[in-house]
């Protein structure tokens, strides 16, 4: 035991959960997505639960088939957040916001403000944004990663200018004096990059926290060098605790490189959950919801059967396979879920089943009880994995509540997830620096 505690932020998704056909189970409630008391509920679910932040993802695009599925996304995530912040006292609320596809006054406003009203917890994930269908939303064409991350930091460089172009002592508001704002702390910026051009001041002071953390979510080494020198915290999507170690490494590595400490950066792994009274009730449900589109079904097997190079053409899918079938089967080099595939299917479950544990995600996946849960992400977090988790249950409708009254709690009684916030700001919460305006790098 180190002594050290994780921590957690919940990723909303679009109010539904990570599975995007969960929407119709008989618990959960059809309209999440146009909810925003159903957000604020849960929401206020998670800040029960003492955890540190909301994550709510973003692409500005439509980038799947709702025939029969829910959005990856929130309507707005501003929106969104600004509905929850009046709602909520200490739970911090972090947005995905394109450093290409936005402009830095207004977005500086825009968080800025949000930030003030929320007293100090609003973080912004700051992307580049690689969608085709984006790029045709604002009228022009993808630019290449060189340009976008080229962007990216004048765009965070300008943002950051912008937030602190009021000086912290420049509020006044004393009546008495007739005096509302010391104009000689509120000064331009004349920001002239590349790509970005913009005079400020912003007329908007400090938060309690100063101003938002910056979080990242690239695994590139163009996106680990904008996270050392500008992210208090990194979304990771790794399949193994060698593979999370050895990124958070990297990030650490970055951060000092950039004249920072390496543990001014805390990453947030990506992890998917199912709980229920046992594992096989939890595998029901997940069949359950593979069972609502045989088609896809059908594909995710052939997937599945590439993943492990073998051919399920005329098995009982339902069935575990043959041994002598499984002796044959090998993981995929080039995809790293193939191990965990194999290993399941090698444990005596069905190709279905091995589905149902989420072996195709883009997230670690637990289906099992929240001690099975707690015992994952104690597992992580003590191997120096991570610093912490996002979250995404299944279906938040009843995730999110068996997240916070079942696997905290067993958290809390290890030692390893805190009992109280730390402080009443992001900032604090997650343990980092107070920062207002361009971090000084000399």
């Amino acid at each position: 035991m180190t002594g050290k505690q994780m921590k957690i932020v919940l990723q909303m998704v679009s109010g539904y959960g990570g599975e995007f056909k969960t929407w119709r189970l008989p618990e959960a409630k059809a309209d999440a997505y146009t909810d925003m008391d159903f957000y604020v509920e849960m929401a206020q679910l998670a800040e029960k639960g003492k955890l540190h932040a909301l994550f709510m993802a973003d692409t500005p695009a439509l980038v799947n088939d709702l025939t029969n599925e829910t959005p990856m996304h929130s309507m707005d995530p501003l929106i969104a957040m600004t509905s929850v912040a009046r709602a909520t006292k200490h739970i911090g609320l972090v947005g995905t916001f394109s450093t290409t596809f936005n402009e830095s006054y207004n977005l500086a406003r825009h968080l800025k403000t949000l930030d003030v009203i929320s007293h100090g917890r609003v973080g912004w994930n700051a992307v580049t944004t690689s969608t085709p269908a984006t790029a045709a939303n604002f009228g022009t064409h993808l630019k290449s990663s060189r340009e976008r991350y080229g962007r990216a930091h004048e765009m965070i460089e300008a943002v950051q200018g912008l937030w602190g172009s009021w000086g912290e002592a420049a509020y006044l508001h004393e009546k008495e004096a007739g005096q509302f704002a010391d104009m000689s702390k509120i000064k331009p910026i004349h920001y002239k990059g590349n790509y970005i051009q913009t005079a400020g001041p912003l007329p908007i002071p400090p938060s309690e926290q100063g101003q938002p953390p910056i979080f990242q979510a690239g695994p590139s080494s163009e996106g680990i060098r904008l996270a050392g020198r500008f992210a208090s915290g990194v979304y990771a999507n790794p399949f193994t605790i060698e593979e999370a170690r050895d990124y958070r490494n990297a990030l650490r590595e970055s951060a000092v490189a950039h004249g920072r400490s390496a543990d001014d950066i805390k990453v947030f792994t990506g992890f998917m959950f199912t709980i229920a009274d046992s594992k096989e009730k939890a595998l029901a449900r997940r069949r359950a919801v593979l069972e609502f589109d045989k088609e896809e079904l059908d594909q995710r097997l052939s997937y599945l059967a590439a993943m492990v190079g073998l051919n399920f053409q005329g098995i009982d899918p339902y069935q575990p396979l043959p041994k002598n079938w499984l002796k044959l089967a090998q993981p995929n080099p080039y995809d790293p879920r193939s191990p965990r595939a194999l290993e399941v299917l090698k444990e005596g479950y069905s190709p279905v089943d091995t589905l149902a544990h989420g072996v195709i995600n883009y997230h670690p996946v637990v289906i099992g009880t929240a001690g099975d849960v707690a015992n994952f992400l104690q597992e992580w977090f003590e191997a120096g994995a991570t610093d912490g988790f996002s979250i995404v249950p299944d279906l938040a409708h009843d995730g999110v509540s068996a997240f916070v009254e079942q696997v905290v709690p067993i958290l809390q009684e290890r030692g390893i997830f805190h009992e109280e916030y730390e402080g009443a700001t992001l900032r604090e919460n997650l343990g980092v620096p107070y920062q207002y305006g361009i971090r000084n790098e000399d």
